[in-house]
């Protein structure tokens, strides 16, 4: 995996009214942790930073080589959270966490599905995709973009489960290994109930108040 250079910049001061007026200014406030040292907060730019989040092959599972300004202090790291704006959908702040390239990770990383199944193509099946990330361990030059998981020979009834995956050399996937990722199941057809021929249906009439008695 290639490293994104990221130039970045010590932050001064705190709280909202700070975090505003970088934003206005084009900055996003982040902190970078980990690495058991203190928790340093930066700033950086948005446009560059959102560049290199979308155009990147790895996306937000890169690795930043951020590089101080002003400095020659650069560390290694990773988005380990992204806090988007819900209206404006503009990264609004970032926490990094440090890493070390020898040192393994763990990190989310997605499922993609590869092919028609067989069950869907010639039994008229649905596939029941029901696992789309994994928590993978593994060493920061080696973090996959995706898991990939072929389901074109899985039949009606069938399914692929953790276990049966395989994953790149120095991969280990975490969740349990008996958990389904992925099926062919009988797809639902509705049922419509039909009269029977001859039959008429009378609905039933629900009186209230006290029955009456047989007249005398």
């Amino acid at each position: 995996m290639a490293e994104l250079s990221l130039q970045v910049s010590r932050r001064e001061g705190s709280g909202k009214g700070v975090a505003r007026k970088l934003r206005q200014n084009g900055r996003i406030p982040a902190v970078v942790y980990g690495g058991h040292r203190e928790p340093v907060a930066i700033e950086v730019d948005r446009k560059s930073v959102s560049e290199l989040v979308t155009k990147s092959e790895h996306g937000v599972r890169s690795i930043f080589l951020l590089k101080m300004s002003g400095t020659d202090q650069q560390r290694q790291a990773m988005i380990k959270d992204l806090q988007i704006d819900p209206i404006s959908r503009r990264i609004i702040h970032i926490d990094f966490v440090r890493v070390m390239m020898d040192e393994v990770v763990r990190v989310t990383v997605p499922v993609h599905v590869n092919g028609m199944a067989k069950g869907v193509k010639e039994a008229g099946g649905m596939l029941d995709f029901q696992v789309r990330d994994l928590h993978v361990e593994c060493l920061p030059s080696a973090i996959p973009d995706a898991i990939e998981v072929d389901v074109s020979n899985l039949e009606i009834h069938k399914y692929i489960r953790i276990s049966d995956i395989q994953v790149p050399e120095g991969v280990k996937i975490l969740d349990d290994p008996e958990r389904v990722v992925v099926g062919v199941t009988v797809a639902r057809a509705e049922v419509v109930a039909e009269p029977v021929e001859g039959t008429t249906i009378e609905p039933e009439v629900v009186k209230k108040g006290k029955t009456d008695e047989t007249e005398a």
